[in-house]
């Protein structure tokens, strides 16, 4: 029986070979995903030392200050950098949409945090060629058209009933064509291992490399699975290539439309207009930082005065203004992260709502898997705005530090009055060192794997039901 299976697998090779338009397909599949693999990793690579240049350069601008007035370095800002994992050369995932900068300065967050995400579930992906939009898209579209005609083209010629009378089963057939089908598939994905052996040589974890490559196979599977089936029970080549591209709209841009579209009616994530409006309701309730005398700040004053046993802020060690500022920065920032954490929770529950979309539509399960493994995520990019914020809070309060400890509040008030003032309100450029090194690491390999577990069953699932339905189909041929 294995002989007779290879047989028929053989002859539907040396059919595609004399095809001219199988040949076509099959060499362009091939040849853009070798492209978007080499333009994609390429493109990847120089953006890493680009941000590396940037991140060092923008450290060495801010340490270049000279001697200024803390306030003002603030203001002045620093920039963060977050150069994309390994595998994000292969799928960029929401990065392509969110952006690896992040601008760091008092009294606000990245404009990123509360940025419109009605499309949080990741699912705005049609755009960009990359390797996994060409496995995810393209490539079944290619393999509808390599494949269609498998075994309908049996039925019109006559010779599938001349094989059965032979002693041909339809199993073998279809095992035979599933295995030609494999074929040209692993030819097709031949790129992608490369791509990942690829990232394994710029530091990726093993275990989300290989998970990655075998969502991917498995992704394979279930569309060999579907185009051998409608194969099989098309009564034309005409109405299997029709049923195939209508199956292939339906899974891959009918229903993550749905499920991105369900997600925002389900959980309302409101808008940056929206968020700003409220963040900025709830700022006006507090004082004012850049003005010590507001009355929001006469319980810390009247704190500090009983502490240091003083009777004005004048006669403080430290300077009033300066104790303000970081009073008013931590309350400021604890308004920001409690609108920043329900806005992130929202676009989680978002996400977690299309996700169940991937036990119907298997583009929807290899996308979260393919985003989970590489790191490019809606958790991970989460993951760097909360890394962010900490560096931001850290940084703007050491500056904060320094505007109360290394001035009085005398020469603070006069800093305008003549420039010898303005010159003793100022601190040493020395204090500019104050930057931390940031890093940013997505999650665990294993925290990656088990996040794309999921995913991943969705896919067996389907793989499941596909060859299941193929099975009873192929005893009513």
């Amino acid at each position: 029986m294995s002989n007779t299976v290879l047989t028929v697998a053989r002859d539907e090779w040396r059919y595609w070979q004399r095809s001219r338009l199988a040949q076509s397909v099959v060499i362009l599949a091939f040849l853009l995903a070798v492209a978007s693999v080499w333009v994609t990793h390429a493109s990847v690579s120089h953006s890493i030392d680009q941000r590396q240049h940037q991140q060092a350069e923008s450290e060495a601008v801010f340490e270049a200050q000279p001697d200024r007035h803390p306030h003002r370095m603030v203001h002045y800002g620093h920039y963060l950098f977050r150069s994309p994992p390994p595998l994000g050369s292969l799928d960029p995932g929401i990065d392509a949409f969110t952006g690896n900068a992040i601008f760091l300065e008092g009294h606000r967050q990245n404009g990123a945090t509360f940025a419109d995400q009605k499309q949080a579930s990741g699912l705005t992906w049609l755009a960009t060629l990359t390797p996994a939009f060409v496995m995810q898209v393209l490539t079944p579209l290619l393999m509808i058209v390599i494949g269609f005609g498998v075994m309908t083209r049996e039925r019109e010629a006559g010779t599938l009933e001349f094989l059965k009378v032979q002693g041909v089963s339809p199993f073998v057939m279809l095992a035979g064509k599933g295995i030609a089908l494999a074929g040209a598939g692993m030819l097709i994905l031949l790129p992608l291992f490369l791509g990942v052996c690829l990232t394994l040589l710029d530091g990726a974890a093993v275990l989300p490399a290989l998970a990655f490559l075998a969502s991917y196979v498995m992704y394979m599977a279930v569309w060999i699975g579907i185009v051998l089936l409608v194969s099989t029970l098309a009564s034309s080549n005409s109405s299997s290539f029709g049923s195939l591209i209508v199956v292939w709209i339906a899974l891959c841009l009918i229903v993550p439309r749905i499920a991105s579209n369900t997600a925002s009616v389900l959980v309302h994530s409101p808008g940056k207009l929206e968020t700003d409006f409220a963040v900025l309701k709830q700022l006006r309730e507090m004082g004012d930082g850049h003005n010590a005398n507001d009355p929001a700040f006469k319980a810390l004053k009247d704190n500090l005065l009983a502490k240091y046993n003083v009777d004005s802020v004048e006669a403080l060690p430290i300077n009033f203004r300066g104790i303000v500022a970081q009073q008013s920065e931590a309350d400021l920032t604890k308004v920001l992260n409690d609108f920043a954490e329900q806005q992130m929770t929202q676009q989680a529950d978002q996400a977690a709502i299309a996700r169940q979309f991937g036990w119907l539509s298997p583009m929807i399960a290899i996308q979260n898997a393919s985003m989970k493994l590489a790191g490019t995520d809606l958790e991970n990019y989460h993951r760097f705005l909360r890394e962010a914020e900490d560096v931001r809070f850290d940084f703007v309060q050491s500056l904060n530090k320094l505007h109360a400890e290394g001035m009085t509040l005398e020469q603070d008030a006069n800093k305008y009055k003549s420039l010898e003032a303005k010159k003793a309100a100022t601190v040493s450029a020395d204090n500019w060192q104050i930057l931390n090194d940031f890093h940013f690491t997505p999650l665990p390999p294993t925290q990656r794997f088990a996040n794309c577990l999921l995913a991943m069953t969705q896919l067996v699932m389907s793989l499941a039901v596909v060859f299941g339905v193929i099975f009873y189909a192929g005893r009513r041929v």
